[in-house]
C-alpha cells in the first residue's frame, strides 16, 4: 500500500510540474480559434513589410517585364528571386538590390529533383554549366539557350 502512496505523490507532482511548465510556456491565445494562437495575427499584421509585390517591380521596370512576358519565366514573381524589395520600392534611389549569384540562385529550382514534373527544366550543375554563372549563356529573364549554351 505504501508504493501506490508514494506513486499517487510522484505522479501529483509531476502534473503540477507540467502545469506550471504548460502555463509559463504556452501563450494565454493558444485555443482561442482552435488550435491557434489568437494574437498570431495582430503580430504578424504589427510586422513591417517587407515584400513590395510584383506590381511595384512592374511600375518602374516594364522593360524587364516585356522581357520576361515573352519567356519561360512569366508568371514568376519578382521577388521570388530578388528577395522582399519593399525598402527597394519605397526609395529606389537609396537602397539598391544586391547583384544576384545566378550560379547559385537559379539551381534553386533547376537542378534535378524527382518532385519536380518531368516537363520542367532540370539541370545537374556540375554538369551543365562547370561552375559559371546561369547568365554566361542565359538571360534569366527570358531564359532561352543562348549562344554555347548547352541543352
Amino acid at each position: 500500500m505504501e508504493h501506490l502512496i508514494r506513486l499517487a505523490v510522484v505522479m501529483a507532482i509531476a502534473l503540477t510540474a507540467f502545469m506550471i511548465l504548460r502555463a509559463a510556456v504556452v501563450p494565454r491565445s493558444f485555443g482561442q480559434y482552435g488550435y491557434y494562437r489568437g494574437l498570431a495575427l495582430a503580430e504578424i499584421a504589427s510586422r513591417p513589410i517587407a515584400f513590395a509585390g510584383h506590381v511595384n517591380c512592374e511600375t518602374c521596370h516594364s522593360d524587364v517585364v516585356a522581357l520576361k512576358n515573352e519567356g519561360k519565366h512569366a508568371g514568376v514573381n519578382c521577388e521570388a528571386c530578388h528577395g522582399a524589395l519593399a525598402k527597394h520600392a519605397e526609395d529606389p534611389g537609396t537602397l539598391q538590390p544586391p547583384k544576384l549569384d545566378t550560379a547559385v540562385l537559379c539551381v534553386r529550382c533547376h537542378e534535378v529533383n524527382g518532385a519536380r514534373p518531368r516537363d520542367f527544366p532540370q539541370i545537374v550543375a556540375k554538369e551543365h554549366s562547370t561552375g559559371l554563372p546561369c547568365e554566361t549563356c542565359h538571360q534569366p529573364h527570358s531564359p532561352v539557350i543562348g549562344a554555347g549554351a548547352k541543352p
